[in-house]
């Protein structure tokens, strides 16, 4: 595993206090004045017991690098962002794994930090788009029997925040480039155009179609994926060291302040 040295942070807290999930977190170095600050990772949530499990196995590689890191879900299951935030008496960063900037991390994830009433947070940039992922994404789908010269249809969950759809568009491009063809979007809910009316266009070329999975972990959107007509569909980007490394790097550039959303209490205004 390759070390990573992020200015101005050192870990803290032994695999006991992990394993006991003591809030250790990692620390800035303040001269004398050492505050320590938790990193809380955050998901959309699931039912899927698989789902849940990446996102807590991703939560441990993170751990791995920068001190334990919790995680908080902003639906279908808890703890909320607002309760893990009110039950961290230290500094606090909510990391977003979400693979494009849409409603929950411009809308939900501000509102609870003003919910819980915690007056120092600071929020990471979200996971997505970025180049890493589309690596992890080719991998996905070589692993399902991919070979140049196959389409591939990228699948993402959609969302009803244009600039949320650019982005994911910004993911596709990055996939693109890699196996040197465009490479169509579609959506599995709330956007257009739908997966199934994508693959059922590209195999008009003759082909076969794979799906890559724009998709962190396994649950009902990815379990639908297989009724869409594609002859094969990745695996979604799951628990990856090299995820792992860009949440590490997302911390890295929210504590410095280049790309977060962070202020005093962290007021991020809900609606901007």
């Amino acid at each position: 595993m390759t070390e990573h040295t992020t200015p101005h942070l050192r870990l803290t807290g032994g695999t006991a206090d992990r394993a006991a999930g003591m809030a250790t977190g990692w620390v800035t170095d303040r001269s004398t004045d050492e505050a320590h600050v938790a990193p809380i990772l955050v998901a959309h949530g699931t039912r899927s017991v698989h789902g849940v499990d990446t996102v807590g196995a991703l939560a441990r590689l993170v751990s791995e690098r920068i001190g334990l890191t919790r995680v908080a879900f902003v639906d279908v299951l808890g703890p909320s962002p607002s309760e893990a935030l009110a039950q961290t008496p230290t500094s606090a960063v909510l990391i977003p794994a979400f693979l494009a900037a849409g409603y929950h991390v411009r809308h939900d994830i501000p509102a609870h930090i003003e919910a819980s009433g915690h007056h120092d947070v600071r929020l990471c940039d979200n996971l997505g788009p970025d180049p890493v992922l589309a690596v992890v994404m080719l991998d996905r789908l070589r692993s399902a029997g991919w070979l140049p010269g196959d389409a591939v249809v990228m699948a993402a969950a959609g969302s009803s925040d244009p600039s949320a759809l650019a982005e994911v568009e910004v993911a596709a491009r990055y996939l693109g480039d890699l196996i040197g063809e465009t490479v169509p979007v579609g959506y599995i809910a709330t956007a257009a155009p739908r997966v199934p009316e994508v693959v059922a266009a590209v195999r008009t070329c003759g082909r076969r179609v794979f799906i890559a999975s724009y998709l962190l972990a396994p649950g009902l959107f990815h379990s639908r994926l297989s009724d869409h007509g594609a002859d094969a569909v990745a695996a979604p980007l799951g628990a990856d060291e090299r995820i792992a490394d860009l949440l590490v790097d997302r911390v890295a550039a929210c504590v410095q302040g280049i790309g977060s959303h962070s202020g005093p209490a962290c007021r991020v205004t809900v609606g901007d």
